[in-house]
């Protein structure tokens, strides 16, 4: 599966935490947090379906967003604790968290891609559904998951 496939069948929410200053940012897509795309119209949450498909796997969200964006493989870790399903018209969309390892967040990475790192008071604007991934997210980040 290429990774323009994976993405019809998952999102990701990138985020960058300062373990020394407990500073933490997250990625925005215009008014979307969401890469590469806000989730389809009429999306919704659903609980974890039982046939999980490998295009729903961490390794293969990860491996498409190394292809897609350039991001250097050993930067990247997946949030295991953060285990987030939106149900659609198509299929079950799966919303990963991954995290930054850099010392800074990695800003240039994400311009080209019309995307900025923001802290979380500074989300304004986002769709309420996102925002709701986004606590939980944030949630995740500072209990140390």
């Amino acid at each position: 599966m290429d990774s323009a496939n994976i993405f019809d069948h998952n999102r990701v929410i990138l985020c960058h935490f300062d373990n020394y200053s407990a500073a933490s940012f997250f990625a925005r897509y215009g008014s979307s947090i969401l890469a590469p795309a806000p989730l389809p119209e009429g999306a919704g949450a659903i609980a974890e379906p039982a046939d999980i498909t490998e295009c729903h796997a961490p390794e293969v969200v990860k491996a498409a967003l190394i292809v897609r964006y350039g991001f250097a493989p050993a930067e990247l870790t997946h949030a295991t604790g953060f285990r987030e399903w939106m149900g659609s018209s198509a299929a079950p969309i799966r919303i990963h968290l991954f995290r930054f390892t850099t010392f800074d967040p990695p800003c240039a990475a994400l311009e080209p891609h019309g995307g900025i790192f923001k802290p979380i008071s500074e989300m304004r604007g986002t769709p309420m559904m996102e925002l709701n991934l986004l606590r939980r997210a944030f949630d995740l980040v500072m209990s140390g998951g």
